[in-house]
């Protein structure tokens, strides 16, 4: 079977990205991330996803060019932060991250968060990094369906990716039943909860009905949905694990077992809350 660390999901333009990749949330010292991507690497992770508001994308810059994979062979996504969001300052903000990344282009770009004032000119300044081909795909985070309608009143170019919390707490079902219509590729951020899923009795027990863990039975069910998901843990161990995910099918009823521990739980902060605030 294909390595799911291999395995592309389509994006709407046609480019190709890695099923299951690498989240580098809170990894912002050199020797944690040098250790974590060079393992990750090593077992087969290829896409690899950071933020300007993560801190970490001078770090991530200098471990990818020490390893000798080549550029192309890496799928790397980052995100406008929130303060640098509008037209102009979005550009400029981008330049930086293509500096810090020691990269001329990134293969997506991501709007992190919806902010209401600085809405279409952001996307604007996103459309134009795309155009010039210093982007291979753009998208969004955090957007429920109608920050999705409000955009499409002056976008040229519909988003390819929405990255949204996506976890067996809150599934989202209405959302992604949108963004499977809208052909829009769906990422999942948090897809564990922040590891809440490694002390659930119920996950626990179908863990070991499977003879995995928690975390493995997870990101299983992401998988089998057609998600894109990005864990992230800075240990090798745990790196490993993860990525060993391609070698079992759960059943339809254990789906449906884990799709009704929804409770519409959120780790992070609701999308519109933040819009309305324009901010955190």
């Amino acid at each position: 079977m294909l390595s799911l660390t291999k395995q592309n999901i389509l994006l709407a333009n046609g480019i190709g990205i890695a099923q299951l990749g690498f989240g580098t949330y809170k990894i912002t010292e050199y020797e944690v991330a040098k250790q974590a991507i060079d393992s990750a690497i090593e077992h087969g992770y290829r896409a690899f996803d950071t933020a300007q508001l993560y801190g970490n994308e001078k770090i991530l810059g200098r471990v990818f060019q020490e390893n000798p994979l080549k550029r192309d062979e890496l799928f790397i996504t980052t995100k406008i932060a929130n303060d640098k969001q509008g037209y102009d300052t979005t550009l400029t903000a981008f330049e930086q991250s293509l500096t810090d990344l020691q990269t001329d282009y990134v293969d997506l770009f991501l709007m992190h968060w919806p902010l209401k004032t600085t809405f279409f000119q952001t996307w604007k300044a996103i459309e134009r990094i795309y155009e010039e081909k210093r982007a291979r795909a753009i998208g969004v985070c955090n957007f429920h369906q109608t920050h999705f309608e409000l955009l499409s009143t002056q976008a040229n170019i519909k988003p390819m990716v929405n990255q949204i919390e996506i976890h067996p707490y809150l599934i989202q079902q209405s959302l992604t039943d949108y963004l499977r219509h809208e052909d829009i590729a769906i990422q999942a951020w948090s897809p564990l909860a922040r590891s809440s899923v490694n002390e659930d009795p119920r996950l626990i027990k179908l863990a070991k009905k499977y003879q995995r863990s928690p975390a493995q039975i997870v990101l299983r069910w992401h998988i089998q949905q057609g998600y894109i998901v990005i864990p992230k843990s800075a240990t090798p161990a745990r790196i490993i694990e993860n990525s060993l995910i391609d070698d079992f099918q759960l059943t339809a009823d254990d789906m449906n077992l884990i799709n009704s521990l929804d409770e519409g739980f959120r780790t992070g902060p609701d999308p519109d809350v933040v819009f309305e605030k324009d901010g955190f």
